[in-house]
Formats: structure tokens, sequence, C-alpha cells
């Protein structure tokens, strides 16, 4: 299960417990990705850690977390969970949208 802070965004336990340990802070935001053939998408990611301007992003707080979001990610049916390769873990956002931009 998870956690579904008013359809805001929902954060899996794994990935809570997460976020705990690496400072109690999660931004999710946009990130350009390029293509190999051109073109530009926007994918969202979750980071453990705090924004460079906290003023872009709204801010929540649950749990002793504190999420920063990207008002364009709100309420968009969005989950943060971990994913865990080996040793490695990092956060990662599931049903990200995918947003075009002409260059």
């Amino acid at each position: 299960m998870g956690y579904a802070m008013d359809s805001v965004i929902e954060i899996g336990n794994n990935a809570l417990d997460f976020i705990k340990q690496r400072g109690g802070v999660v931004t999710v935001r946009l990130s350009p990705k390029h293509g190999c053939c051109g073109g530009l998408a926007n994918v969202a990611v979750a980071e453990a850690s705090a924004p460079k301007d906290p003023s872009l992003y709204q801010r929540h707080c649950y749990q002793d977390i504190t999420i920063f979001i990207d008002s364009v990610l709100v309420d968009q049916g969005l989950r943060v969970d971990i994913e865990v390769f080996w040793k490695l873990r990092h956060l990662y956002v599931d049903g990200a949208i995918l947003q075009s931009r002409d260059t």
C-alpha cells in the first residue's frame, strides 16, 4: 500500500521509509529528457533532497517528511515508490506524465 495525500501524490510505504532515512525531504519535479533523434520530453522524477528554490514548489508535510512538488504534477494520479537493484535503491515516479515541448 502507500499514502495518498488528498490526491496530491501517492507515496509507497518503502519510499516513505527511504525518504525518512535520507533526511525526510523529497522533491517531485519535471526533468527534461532528450530523445535520440531530437525532441524533448519532460518526465516526472523524485529525489530525496530539497529543491534549489523551494519557492517554485508546493510544500506538503506528512509523517515527518516534507514533500516539494511541482504544481503541474499535483492531482495527476502519480505515485512515488522505490526501485531496488542489487544494493542500489532509488526513487521513481510511476504514472509519470510526459509533456512534449517544441524546440
